[in-house]
């Protein structure tokens, strides 16, 4: 199998190309500067200007790709655009590193996990930029895309464990009724779809067991 993760100097980004790599998978790691990951193949080229000839050839490209400040929060939208015009009308797969504001809380899918009381105001434009992206990806019917959402608490130095429970649209809570995942484990569910999975166009979520 052959992948490219784009962002791959990102903390989520790494961590996809190390798991990636453990399972002697053939990895590219797009960066911008210099490479930070373990990737021995590497495309030193921002995002915004790949083309589909860069691209041409990988079974799945996974977007790791984050924003954070206001001024360019909108790029959450704009760079999955460009990621789905290079990839449109192919048969490679786009997995994307999603966000979890966006997440339902309510079985009529009325609710989202942004909207709740106890979300933190300063998530909330972040959490909005990533759900306007989602709503955007919904209307891709020419990309072969799936939006992987992470727990409420995503923990960038949690351990790996191996094991997790893939859920859908809704919140998912564990047996001791928490919503986290560490950045090791959703890796570990991220490569997982990249071989396996079967999620087209749809958005999964991850939470550790």
């Amino acid at each position: 199998m052959k992948i490219a993760v784009i962002c791959a100097n990102g903390r989520a980004g790494r961590r996809i190309v190390q798991e990636a790599l453990s399972r002697g998978i053939d990895v590219t790691a797009v960066v911008r500067e210099s490479n930070q990951t373990e990737a021995k193949q590497v495309l030193k080229k921002d995002l915004f200007d790949l083309t589909a000839d860069d691209l041409k050839g990988f079974d799945a490209v996974i977007d790791a790709f984050g924003a954070w400040t206001e001024d360019t929060l909108p790029q959450h939208s704009t760079s999955l655009k460009h990621l789905c015009d290079v990839l449109s009308g192919t048969e490679t797969r786009l997995l994307v590193v999603g966000g979890a504001g966006s997440l339902y809380v309510n079985p009529e899918h009325t609710v989202c996990l942004a909207d709740s009381p106890d979300f933190p105001d300063a998530f909330k434009p972040l959490a909005a930029a990533m759900a306007r992206a989602l709503g955007e990806l919904r209307r891709r019917e020419d990309v072969r895309w799936t939006y992987v959402s992470p727990a409420g608490d995503f923990r960038a130095d949690g351990e790996r464990t191996g094991r997790y429970i893939l859920g859908g649209e809704e919140l998912t809570l564990n047996s001791k009724g928490e919503s986290t995942v560490s950045y090791a484990d959703y890796a570990v569910a991220m490569v997982d779809e990249a071989e396996k999975g079967t999620h087209i166009r749809q958005r999964i979520s991850v939470v550790a067991e």
